[in-house]
């Protein structure tokens, strides 16, 4: 079994995540893609972050039509900062042996200090998607780059967009945009 284990604050989940996971799921054969919406973010601040089950729930929604894709509540049940080693450990244990797990990230992230990063590569083949305008990575050994389409998309465009009263459709599924619409949020938070 070959699983991609995709974090990240999903707020709000939008169409570049999608097309990520969707780029993995094919270019690395997984039979499953599993999105993990974190508690709170190790390296950076939350500010604007929505509460962990509507972040959830949003995700869910996006993804309730894919047959590979599943959604983990798994780093919202844990108290403080998410950190990626804990759930790697957490979801390794409850595998069997035989699954390879593949880490799926953004380039952006590589630039950032990770707990147990060499434990991450023990436990994990690592994934990247390059994103536009990114620095170059300081990690570049045991990558697989997803080769996809560039979508310049932000989850804090998204935001701003919809605190100031415009339009989202396109940036995320329209499941999610009625979502957020029928429960107005990122309405003062950008």
């Amino acid at each position: 079994m070959r699983i991609g284990l995709f974090g990240g604050t999903f707020n709000p989940i939008h169409l570049g995540h999608l097309l990520l996971a969707e780029t993995a799921r094919e270019t690395l054969q997984l039979d499953r893609v599993v999105f993990i919406p974190t508690r709170q973010p190790p390296h950076k601040t939350a500010r604007g972050l929505l509460p962990g089950p509507q972040r959830l729930e949003m995700v869910q929604l996006a993804i309730k039509n894919h047959p590979a894709f599943v959604a983990s509540d798994i780093e919202l049940q844990r108290p403080g900062a998410s950190y990626t080693i804990d759930t790697v450990r957490a979801l390794r244990a409850q595998l069997p042996l035989q699954a390879k797990l593949f880490l799926l990230v953004g380039q952006d992230l590589l630039g950032v200090k990770w707990a147990a990063w060499e434990e991450i590569q023990r436990l994990c083949t690592l994934a990247a998607a390059r994103r536009p305008q990114a620095p170059k990575p300081k990690k570049q050994t045991g990558i697989k780059w997803l080769d996809m389409p560039q979508l310049d998309i932000a989850s804090s465009d998204i935001r701003k967009r919809a605190a100031a009263g415009r339009s989202i459709r396109y940036l995320v599924p329209g499941v999610v945009a009625r979502y957020i619409e029928a429960h107005q949020l990122y309405r003062r938070a950008a």
